[in-house]
């Protein structure tokens, strides 16, 4: 099987407002952007659509990292709580529907979910923040 790094990374302008999210797909020495947006969302869900879209794009299976600055990703897919549709405190999951169609893509593939300080240098993570950030700015503007 094919070891794909996916790299993801959401942005909104207000919260809700338009927003975007990318993920760089890596595989060996190629790379592969792909991205998308919303007019009315959040940050959460656009963090979320970003690391959707990365698994969405991949054609086979394949041992998959996956590199995201938020702690919010990591705790609803992978932070051991005991439901995706209700929080640590039992109130009802927001982005259940996105939750559920991560963790289901993700059983096609081996994945592992890696945390990483945002805007902390590295360079795949600058990549998507500023893909992301050019989407939500071209929803804003009509685009």
């Amino acid at each position: 099987m094919k070891s794909i790094e996916i790299y993801t990374d959401g942005s909104c302008l207000g919260n809700p407002g338009p927003g975007g999210w990318a993920a760089l797909m890596v595989y060996g020495y190629h790379e592969k952007m792909v991205s998308g947006g919303e007019k009315h969302t959040t940050n959460n869900r656009m963090e979320l659509s970003a690391i959707l879209g990365g698994l969405k794009a991949l054609k086979e299976k394949c041992y998959v990292s996956i590199i995201t600055d938020s702690k919010y990703c990591q705790t609803v897919i992978c932070g051991g709580a005991d439901s995706p549709t209700k929080s640590f405190s039992k109130k009802t999951r927001r982005n259940v529907e996105l939750i559920c169609e991560v963790k289901k893509e993700a059983l096609k593939h081996d994945v592992v979910f890696k945390w990483i300080k945002g805007h902390d240098g590295h360079i795949e993570n600058e990549l998507v923040d500023i893909k992301a950030k050019e989407v939500a700015h071209s929803i804003k503007n009509g685009g």
